[in-house]
């Protein structure tokens, strides 16, 4: 197994840290390889905002949404000169 040091972390996130691992019954060391396993387990894109919309409608059995009729044509902006 290879040994990682990570030198200069705030004590705010050292805090947060160790309030994580206790809330999950870990040491703090086992806390970062957790992390770094959900952090890098990832399939690509995974984190992407588009992929995480459908991977949360994705039961939806039919995605579309019904829009109602257009009652004005479509017309050109009117933007100011």
């Amino acid at each position: 197994m290879a040994t990682l040091t990570i030198r200069n972390v705030d004590e705010e996130l050292k805090a947060r840290l160790r309030m994580e691992a206790a809330q999950h019954g870990h040491s703090m060391e086992e806390e970062v390889r957790a992390i770094l396993r959900r952090a890098l387990n990832k399939p690509p894109g995974a984190s992407a905002f588009g992929s995480r919309l459908r991977q949360r409608f994705a039961s939806l059995s039919d995605p579309r949404l019904e829009l109602p009729p257009r009652e004005e044509l479509p017309r050109a902006a009117d933007l100011p000169e």
